[in-house]
C-alpha cells in the first residue's frame, strides 16, 4: 500500500524536524546559562531546643528563607546530663529532605544539592547542582570567648579582662580565632585550583571591619574604630561579604544577628552583625542580601515565634555563565 503526503503537510513535517535538530544541537552544544542559590548561615542555638520553641520553627525559618545551602552552627540539641545530645542538623536535612555534612563539633552543612565530596577536615563541601555545575561551601563556628565587644564595654562575659583600644582587641581576637580562620583558609586555597565558586558560611562571634568604622563610631553605632581580623582574613583572600556588598552602610543597614532575646538599648549587651556569608571563587555576583528575624525593623524576611538567639543571614548569588 502506498502512503502519500500532502505537500503542505510535507513541509510543515521538515520544519518540525529541522527545528527539533536544531534545538538538540543548540542543547547539546550551549554554555551554561546564569543560575542563582541562596546561601544562608544560622546559629540553631542548641539546636533549637534552647528556644524552646517546637523543632518545626526552625524547618520553618529554612523553608521561608528559600535558602537552597545553609551552614548550621551549634546544632546539638539539649539532653540530660550523661546523655548524648541528639544531632538537629540531620534531623533538619531529613525534614527538609535534603543533604547533610556533619562538620563535627555541633557544627554542619545541610543542601538541597547533592554534596558530592568534603574537605579533608570537613571545613567545607563540595555540591552539585541540578545543571550539572559545582560549588564549594565552608561553614565555620569560631570561638565565643573572650568576646571582644564586650570586653571593650565592660561587660562582665567568661572572665574576660577589660580592653580599653582597637590593638588590644585585634590581639585578643587573633588570640582567641586566628587559629580556626587560618586552618579553614587552607582548606580553601586547597581547592581553588579547581576554579569553582566558593561560599564561607559562620557565626563568627566576632564584628566585621567593615562595620566598626569611622562613620559608625560618629552614628554612635560603635564605641569606636576597629578593624576586626577574622572578617579582614576572609576578605583578604578574595571573598566579598554578601551582606555589605548589597548594603554597604552600616549606619544605615546595620544588619545586626546578635541579637533578638534583648533590646538594643539592653547595658549587659552589645547588638552587632556577627554572623556571615562570603562570597567568591570563580564567575559569581552577589545579587541581594538579607535578614532573617523576628521582626520587621530587624529583619527581612520575618520568623515568629523565631526559634533562635541569632538571626540569620541569606545571600542571593548568581553563578554567571561562561564566556
Amino acid at each position: 500500500m502506498r502512503t502519500s503526503i500532502h505537500p503542505q503537510r510535507g513541509r510543515n513535517l521538515t520544519i518540525v524536524v529541522a527545528w527539533f535538530a536544531t534545538l538538540v544541537t543548540s542543547v547539546a552544544g550551549a554554555e551554561p546559562v546564569p543560575e542563582t542559590v541562596r546561601v544562608m548561615s544560622f546559629n540553631m542555638w542548641h539546636g533549637g531546643d534552647a528556644g524552646r520553641q517546637p523543632f518545626e520553627q526552625t524547618v520553618a525559618l529554612v523553608k521561608q528563607s528559600r535558602a537552597d545551602l545553609v551552614g548550621l552552627q551549634e546544632t546539638a540539641g539539649l539532653a540530660p546530663a550523661g546523655q548524648a545530645r541528639p544531632d538537629h542538623a540531620a534531623r533538619l536535612a531529613q525534614a527538609l529532605g535534603w543533604h547533610y555534612l556533619d562538620q563535627g563539633a555541633a557544627t554542619g552543612i545541610i543542601s538541597r544539592f547533592k554534596i558530592v565530596a568534603s574537605t579533608p577536615r570537613k571545613w567545607g563541601a563540595k555540591l552539585e547542582l541540578p545543571s550539572g555545575r559545582h560549588v564549594y561551601l565552608f561553614n565555620a563556628h569560631l570561638a565565643h570567648a573572650p568576646y571582644q565587644p564586650y570586653q571593650l564595654l565592660n561587660i562582665p562575659y567568661a572572665n574576660a579582662p577589660f580592653l580599653t583600644t582597637a590593638d588590644e582587641a585585634i590581639r585578643a581576637a587573633r588570640e582567641a580565632r586566628g587559629g580556626q580562620v587560618e586552618r579553614m583558609l587552607a582548606e580553601v586555597q586547597a581547592i581553588r585550583p579547581e576554579g569553582l565558586p566558593v561560599f564561607i558560611t559562620g557565626d563568627f562571634n566576632e564584628p566585621s571591619h567593615l562595620d566598626w568604622t569611622p562613620a559608625a563610631v560618629k552614628a554612635n553605632r560603635c564605641p569606636l574604630e576597629v578593624p576586626w581580623p577574622s572578617t579582614k582574613a576572609i576578605t583578604a583572600a578574595g571573598f566579598v561579604d554578601a551582606y555589605r556588598t548589597v548594603h554597604p552602610d552600616p549606619v544605615q543597614h546595620p544588619g545586626w544577628t546578635w541579637t533578638p532575646t534583648t533590646k538594643p538599648t539592653d547595658p549587659k549587651d552589645r547588638h552587632d552583625r556577627i554572623d556571615f556569608v562570603f562570597v567568591g571563587g570563580a564567575k559569581v555576583r552577589v545579587k541581594g542580601a538579607m535578614i532573617v528575624g523576628e521582626r520587621q525593623d530587624f529583619a527581612d524576611t520575618v520568623v515568629t515565634p523565631f526559634p533562635s538567639d541569632h538571626r540569620a543571614v541569606v545571600a542571593e548569588v548568581e553563578l554567571l555563565a561562561d564566556n
